[in-house]
């Protein structure tokens, strides 16, 4: 089970009493879109729908829905009450014109939606407007959630590294953030020490082994102790059509160098040469330290693992 899975079986297991906040619908600019998620408790709060005064909003009207109330809340924005987030808009007496309310009774409803204009009506300059989903977790829906973030844990896109220098280290803790699924693959076991606890390692005398096995979309960078190495892994990565990325930390003269080993010796073609990056991360910025690379490379490796037209 991956950090995201493991993260959310936490907060639950740690929260009794839990509502579940979705962007049901995102209409002009908005922070984030038509499906983010996050989960509140009393205390914490797991996931984001985007900051800003939406989410404070959201906040404490999953807090007080968790208390059985609803308060009033001045401004443009609808509260729908109901047993699933589809119900009428319905003006609550004695609130503002354009204010609504719904106080839940004992006993309450399960869920409502609220209906936010992201404008100076609530101290947000987005323009654009959302509907928020709130709605009581109960065992059924945690047990869904638990599921659907374990299918998304195993979709997320994979990278190999390869070599666990100080690049390989700085790189593997810049992806330990995102969501990814990351293999750090070495030669040299005490290379792999110290590596971020949610990112896999694999010990191999044979590395570009890893890359036949590797899942098809796998974006590979290669950064070992040795050129040669070097060349072989990015050789085997170059003949894998449905790879996303081929990367070799390096200069032009080390891009030159592989190029004729490529050709002339390793029966590689100029479309499949046209195909590698390097140096990973480019050369717009000219700083070599490793977090750096990683930041840059990170940033680049990401942009060719997005799904296309999003």
């Amino acid at each position: 089970m991956s950090t995201t899975a493991k993260s959310l079986r936490a907060f639950l297991d740690a929260a009794p009493s839990v509502a579940l906040v979705e962007v049901a619908e995102a209409r002009g600019s908005t922070p984030r879109e038509k499906g983010a998620w996050m989960l509140v408790s009393p205390q914490r709060i797991f996931g984001t729908i985007g900051g800003g005064q939406l989410e404070f909003m959201a906040i404490d009207t999953a807090r007080a829905m968790l208390q059985e109330t609803i308060s009033p809340v001045e401004g443009e924005m609808g509260v729908t009450s109901g047993r699933s987030p589809q119900g009428a808009l319905s003006p609550a007496a004695g609130t503002p014109p354009g204010g609504f309310a719904a106080t839940l009774p004992s006993r309450g409803r399960e869920s409502l939606t609220l209906d936010i204009p992201l404008g100076p009506e609530i101290g947000q300059c987005c323009g654009g407007r959302v509907e928020v989903a709130v709605s009581n977790v109960d065992q059924a829906l945690r047990t869904d959630l638990l599921a659907s973030a374990e299918a998304s844990d195993a979709a997320l896109p994979h990278v190999h590294v390869f070599g666990g220098g100080h690049v390989g280290h700085a790189l593997a803790s810049a992806f330990a953030l995102l969501p990814l699924n990351v293999v750090v693959v070495e030669t040299r076991a005490d290379a792999l020490e110290g590596m971020p606890d949610n990112v896999v390692t694999r010990l191999t005398p044979m590395p570009e082994e890893m890359v036949r096995e590797a899942p098809a979309g796998t974006a590979f960078v290669v950064l070992t102790h040795d050129h040669a190495l070097d060349f072989l892994i990015v050789a085997e990565a170059l003949k894998r059509e449905d790879a996303a990325y081929v990367g070799m930390i390096g200069s032009k003269t080390k891009k030159a160098t592989f190029r004729s080993w490529f050709l002339k010796t390793a029966g590689g073609s100029e479309e499949q040469f046209a195909r590698l990056v390097c140096p990973i991360g480019g050369d717009a910025v000219k700083d070599k330290r490793p977090a750096v690379i990683a930041a840059l490379a990170a940033a680049e490796i990401m942009t060719a693992l997005a799904p296309r037209g999003k």
